[in-house]
């Protein structure tokens, strides 16, 4: 497939498949060292932990995105 239908098909996905789809390219290119991502998994693993017992709060997908877009612009 050429690169630029592809480009186009791509920018035609909603706003979280392009996420991933970019996270993919982006491993695929430049891979997470295994430490990097084990402290990753730790960490995700210990924030799931403190939100069960109710130490931390969740906040959306959706809520998540537009705080981060807002503090960046």
């Amino acid at each position: 497939m050429d690169a630029a239908i592809l480009e186009k098909e791509a920018l035609s996905l909603p706003e979280s498949a392009r996420a991933v789809l970019a996270d993919r390219l982006i491993e695929s290119i430049s891979p997470i060292p295994p430490t990097i991502l084990d402290s990753w998994i730790e960490e995700s693993e210990s924030r799931l932990k403190a939100f069960e017992r109710g130490e931390i709060e969740a906040v959306d997908g959706e809520e998540a995105l537009s705080l981060l877009k807002n503090k960046y612009k």
